[in-house]
């Protein structure tokens, strides 16, 4: 099997996000749960991506912890896609379907500029009690500010987090989380984890963010696509931004890993007051490696 290692949402490396990416040899099925899982768990990523081609542009991929299979990684597909288009897969300009748990997603390659359609947004919660909205920020290592307008929203795009607006940018870079009642509280509401925000920012960047994932052994992450659709849908929720407006959203900064995630949002009200909504999520890669896995 062929392995890549690319940074998701970063055109230099060890910028971004690394992700692992294996590509199954032609016409071979998945390797058991467990070899994939004990073959991220050797790549140390915090998640690989094992691909299966299906035809010239139709893909199945699964995507792994090195603990456990989740449906759905947002950079670990714009790793794949672009190490594909490196491998000579597909092409610098192309339309692809990627077949994953969370759904069918629409990939479009573009001059090396990977973008993806998330699925369906879906606002699952909103946390408006008093005592929710202390327990979260204190979990955080932080206060709730009565003054922010905006409140904690629980919104997946293919996995659900607790979107947490923060007022400040220094207030972001100060979050000390407490991992293991993250966790549990990560259990409790049925997330991947936390995804921290703060719109306090400069020209030419929507906000920038923090994402902590403990229940899933990644107590930070430098990019999380799922997690970027989901804060763009919220932001349309709260009237931050348009109903066809772009965001550049900038993550992994306390990690020493910037990443310049772009989202994309088309909201179309239906005569029946009903809404269809679109969000693209995408960003650039830089290829660290590659070589054979001997399984």
């Amino acid at each position: 099997m062929k392995f890549f290692i690319a940074d998701a949402f970063s055109d230099t490396l060890f910028g971004g996000n690394p992700a692992g990416v294996v590509l199954l040899p032609s016409g071979t099925d998945f390797p058991s749960d467990e070899t994939m899982i004990k073959t991220a768990a050797e790549l140390r990523y915090s998640e690989t991506a094992f691909i299966k081609q299906l035809s010239d542009n139709e893909f199945n991929v699964r995507y792994f912890t090195p603990v456990a299979e989740v449906d759905l990684c947002g950079h670990a597909t714009i790793a794949a896609f672009y190490c594909l288009m490196s491998a000579g897969v597909i092409s610098e300009n192309c339309q692809c379907l990627n077949h994953t748990k969370a759904g069918d997603i629409n990939i479009e390659v573009k001059d090396s500029f990977v973008m993806m359609e998330m699925a369906a947004p879906k606002f699952m919660h909103l946390m408006d009690n008093p005592l929710e909205l202390d327990r979260i920020y204190e979990i955080m290592g932080t206060e709730y500010d009565a003054i922010l307008e905006l409140r904690p929203m629980i919104i997946s795009t293919g996995l659900p987090d607790i979107m947490l607006p923060v007022k400040t940018k220094e207030e972001l870079e100060a979050l000390q989380p407490d991992m293991f009642l993250l966790s549990k509280v990560s259990e409790e509401y049925k997330v991947t984890g936390v995804h921290a925000f703060t719109l306090d920012s400069e020209d030419g960047v929507t906000a920038h963010c923090r994402n902590f994932a403990p229940l899933y052994d990644i107590d930070e992450e430098a990019a999380t696509g799922t997690a970027s659709g989901a804060l763009t849908y919220y932001l349309y929720l709260n009237r931050c931004i348009g109903a066809s407006d772009s965001c550049n959203l900038v993550q992994g900064e306390a990690m020493g890993r910037p990443s310049a995630i772009l989202t994309e949002i088309n909201a179309d009200s239906k005569a029946d007051g009903s809404v269809d909504c679109k969000i693209k999520v995408g960003g650039k890669a830089a290829l660290l490696a590659s070589g054979e896995i001997m399984l």
